[in-house]
């Protein structure tokens, strides 16, 4: 299968991302991650005026593709999957403002509910958010609310087919951005950073490493193609995606060395969010088990 964007489809592409180079979302996402939503709710209006909210309901998944691709390149904060790919389907319009959702067993947690405009429990609304619980990624703020009881049950949650399978593929191209974008910050550093009088990047081990994630990364990206297309099932994308993002973020980890860890630097917001999303919306070994039953179907 040859995929090729169209005229608008890379005109959409080049404002996104125009937008997003040009707006500071590194600061943005260090001031979620420590609790001042200001910057972050400036760049959803700017985000939001240029159509991503609306994508669900009045392009096609292709476009939701190419939105979060951008949005994970750029380590964009707040709850964009939920608000601009599974609640649009599920409610069957356009959200308002910022939205969110717990949905059980995948999205036990609403995320950023305390700044959310409307938050939801599957489909149906709730008005009472509780505590704050920890996240691998400090930009993504889980919160625990009414409608999930402590011991996991639901009420009121009605999962849509329709919609969780677009959000799964959201959740797949904002893990191929992010894997590209620290790709090509570990690309940039290996050039840089020098060892034994050499740039590291001579090196044929580290050479090797960062083929292997390209490789990885050109592997996974048709079957979002795919998914946004309905070739291909969604689950397969957010596999293929995660293992190949969570590849990149290990080896970006490897050859950056300590520093990688530390959150000064901004690599750093890169691996969270990989770490976070391979799980969001379904583990591997869901995806992986949904498939098989698939195949075992045919």
């Amino acid at each position: 299968m040859r995929f090729v964007l169209d005229e608008d489809q890379r005109d959409f592409a080049a404002a996104l991302e125009s937008l997003l180079a040009g707006a500071d979302t590194v600061g943005a996402a260090r001031a979620w991650a420590d609790g001042d939503a200001g910057p972050g709710l400036a760049l959803w209006k700017r985000l939001a005026d240029l159509g991503v909210l609306s994508l669900a309901t009045d392009a096609t998944p292709v476009e939701v593709a190419i939105a979060f691709e951008a949005l994970g390149r750029h380590v964009v904060p707040g709850p964009w999957i939920e608000s601009a790919a599974y609640l649009p389907v599920a409610l069957g319009r356009e959200v308002e403002g910022v939205a969110t959702v717990a949905l059980l067993p995948h999205v036990p947690h609403a995320l950023d509910a305390d700044v959310a405009d409307e938050v939801y429990v599957g489909s149906t609304p709730v008005t009472g958010v509780r505590e704050r619980l920890t996240s691998v990624d400090r930009t993504r703020r889980l919160f625990r609310v009414d409608g999930v009881d402590d011991a996991g049950a639901v009420r009121g949650a009605e999962p849509s087919r329709e919609a969780f399978d677009l959000a799964v593929l959201a959740c797949a191209a904002e893990l191929i951005g992010a894997g590209e974008r620290v790709l090509a910050d570990s690309v940039t550093y290996v050039k840089q950073r020098k060892q034994f009088g050499r740039e590291i990047g001579s090196y044929q081990a580290i050479k090797h490493a960062l083929a292997d994630v390209r490789i990885a990364l050109d592997f996974a990206r048709p079957l979002v193609h795919g998914a946004a297309l309905g070739e291909v099932d969604a689950s397969a994308a957010k596999v293929a995606c995660g293992d190949a993002a969570y590849l990149a973020a290990r080896t970006g980890l490897q050859v950056h060395g300590a520093i990688g860890y530390t959150q000064e630097f901004d690599l750093s917001l890169w691996l969270g969010r990989i770490r976070a999303l391979v799980t969001a919306w379904g583990t591997p070994d869901f995806h992986r088990g949904r498939l098989l039953e698939q195949l075992g179907a045919r």
